[in-house]
């Protein structure tokens, strides 16, 4: 049990993605905060470790055909399947709800002010999140790409521009902490997602839109600071050992 303790949460969830629903359903953040232990998890929230541990092994032992093993994927791969599954989804997805929370604002905003904020909060995401990605696009993928060419030829590359990749990583993992930030305040403002009373079917789709959007974002991140930054720095390692 001490040594399960000792396991982050991005290590679990990296094993296995289907223990994320576990963690969220304990108000744990599997992606930001990956780099947790999981007694440390469970102190912060005051939660009994050893149920924690016990259900997730349940988890871990239950054969499931459809969990896809991301670890195991070539690290070209892995940095091609974030940008053409969850960059696009983001790109389309902001355009899709910026125009909802605009027409909630001039509906319904003299009775739910808060959506004046959330609608704030989501514009700063989707201009922050585009730039963010871009930089992944042009500037960290790319190199991770390199590297992952290099040991199929044995050649070694010119060191990056940005010195280590250790730098654009810690980039972009702050800006990750930011957008996790931003909707754990956009959850708490919606009252996690569920609509008022007198909420209209636009309301209601706007809400589960947002929704969706932090359940995707969530997994972007996770896939990200958990597994593709980790071994890029591993195989920029490898690199370096050859010099």
């Amino acid at each position: 049990m001490e040594v399960l303790e000792r396991i982050t949460i991005g290590e679990y969830v990296a094993k296995d993605f289907r223990t994320a629903a576990l963690f969220s359903k304990y108000g744990i953040d599997f992606c930001c905060k990956g780099n947790r232990t999981i007694a440390e998890a469970c102190d912060k929230k005051d939660i009994d470790t050893s149920q924690l541990i016990k259900q997730l092994n349940t988890i871990l032992t239950t054969k499931n055909e459809n969990n896809i093993d991301f670890k195991s994927w070539p690290l070209d791969l892995l940095a091609d399947y974030i940008e053409k599954k969850h960059h696009r989804y983001v790109e389309e997805k902001t355009k899709a709800i910026l125009p909802f929370l605009d027409k909630l604002c001039n509906v319904h905003g003299v009775h739910h002010p808060e959506l004046f904020e959330i609608n704030e909060l989501f514009i700063g995401c989707a201009g922050e999140l585009a730039q963010h990605m871009k930089k992944e696009e042009l500037i960290l993928f790319p190199f991770i790409k390199k590297m992952v060419a290099a040991t199929l030829t044995d050649e070694l590359i010119a060191p990056p521009h940005f010195g280590t990749v250790q730098n654009p990583i810690a980039m972009m993992m702050e800006e990750h902490d930011n957008e996790g930030e931003r909707f754990r305040k956009i959850a708490l403002l919606t009252n996690n997602y569920t609509p008022p009373a007198d909420a209209c079917n636009t309301y209601r789709v706007t809400f589960s839109m947002l929704e969706e959007f932090e359940q995707d974002l969530h997994k972007h991140i996770h896939l990200e600071n958990n597994i593709l930054f980790p071994q890029a720095a591993v195989l920029e390692k490898e690199f370096l050992a050859q010099k």
